[in-house]
């Protein structure tokens, strides 16, 4: 198969939405699946090309996640050009996420060329509540009209979230049932470690023994819930709070001593500061289920979401924690809940293993290729 990839950003990015569709693409090469070009923003440095994999990056402009922290990057119309020459010559078109500028590009060219291309999408993302009343009602929008276009037009769409598949099935008449596939997890990076490899970690990061550490990783975005953690950090002061990630809202500004702040930590250090936390929290909102829910689990740390973020892997019950986000007591719920989690450490510490395990048996990638693989070969096959 010859295969269109298009995302809005490469790995180096971080976001989990590049990373997951890089990880995906490099298996499915590696495998000698498929022949796949892919195309991103040239806003970061590109992967290494490998057998099987050609990176084309596509001059754009980021403009806009700089000033209100909205990642969209916009590309030039030679880019959207040459995108579109590609989509014409692939076997299946792959697109991840339905409201980008590249992929709506390479929608429309798959759709109205002059023969027909499969096209297959991944979508990540659901409804974003913005507190900004003019983003919100923008994203609502573009998610009725352009979204509900690509994603009724597309021969096959996945979700890799029960809550994402759920908003969207109240909006899109699909063309064929639409497929829940889970990202995958590298256990062998994301992987519990020793009692005396966190001491070693925590030491590293400055952290004196005996203290609860408080971990989390994302952009530093209104949407990550970084207002409610400001609060937070403030509300319990007792424990050490690790940010690790990048983005407008600069947790190094509020001046908290209990605060350390790792700026764009890259994926070899991610595993380390997964396993250096005793709870990660995420008071995120409008994005299914977050790669780093997942990393942080495969390494046997317990995660405190909102309820909206587990609500999109309802099978986790009990091993995944959750919390509302919403209404002027959230902060102070948030730090109730966090509070009574430390307090208890042997509680949080049995929960390790449980945890662990669940990831290691839900979250492979050995899995996740092969689900991808049958529909790519599938949808190529009725062309």
């Amino acid at each position: 198969m010859q295969i269109t990839l298009v995302t809005h950003f490469f790995p180096a990015h971080r976001g989990g939405v590049e990373r997951m569709a890089g990880q995906l693409a490099e298996r499915l090469a590696a495998q000698g699946i498929a022949q796949i070009d892919w195309h991103a923003s040239d806003c970061d440095p590109p992967p290494p090309a490998s057998p099987g994999l050609t990176v084309v990056p596509a001059s754009s402009c980021n403009i806009l996640e700089r000033v209100v922290g909205v990642p969209y990057p916009l590309w030039s119309p030679a880019a959207l050009l040459r995108l579109a020459r590609a989509v014409r010559s692939a076997s299946v078109v792959h697109l991840h996420d339905c409201l980008y500028l590249p992929v709506l590009a390479a929608f429309a060219a798959a759709r109205f060329g002059r023969r027909r291309r499969a096209v297959v999408v991944t979508q990540h993302i659901g409804h974003v509540p913005y507190r900004n009343p003019l983003l919100r009602a923008l994203h609502a929008a573009a998610n009725r009209l352009l979204g509900a276009w690509v994603l009724a037009g597309a021969d096959q769409v996945i979700f890799e979230s029960e809550s994402v598949r759920a908003y969207f099935a109240q909006r899109v008449r699909f063309r064929s049932p639409p497929l829940l596939i889970e990202n995958g997890v590298d256990t062998e990076v994301f992987r519990p470690c020793s009692a005396a490899e966190r001491a070693e970690g925590r030491a590293r990061l400055g952290i004196p023994p005996g203290k609860p550490v408080v971990l989390f990783i994302g952009r530093f975005v209104e949407k990550k819930g970084l207002e409610i953690l400001r609060e937070l950090t403030g509300r319990i002061g007792d424990a050490h709070w690790l940010f690790a990630g990048w983005g407008p809202m600069d947790p190094a500004a509020w001046e908290r001593p209990n605060v350390i702040v790792v700026r764009s930590p890259a994926t070899a250090e991610l595993s380390a500061l997964y396993q250096a936390a005793d709870l990660l929290v995420l008071p995120s909102v409008g994005e299914g289920f977050p790669l780093s829910v997942q990393e942080a689990m495969a390494c046997g740390t317990p995660a405190l979401v909102g309820a909206d973020t587990a609500a999109g892997c309802p099978e986790a019950g009990d091993v995944l924690l959750s919390e509302r986000v919403g209404g002027a007591d959230t902060a102070a719920r948030w730090a109730a809940r966090i509070q009574a989690l430390l307090a208890a450490p042997g509680q949080l510490e049995s929960l390790r293993p449980r945890v662990a395990a669940f990831a290691r048996s839900h979250w492979s990638w050995e899995q996740c290729v092969a689900r991808y693989a049958a529909l790519l070969r599938a949808c190529a096959a009725r062309q």
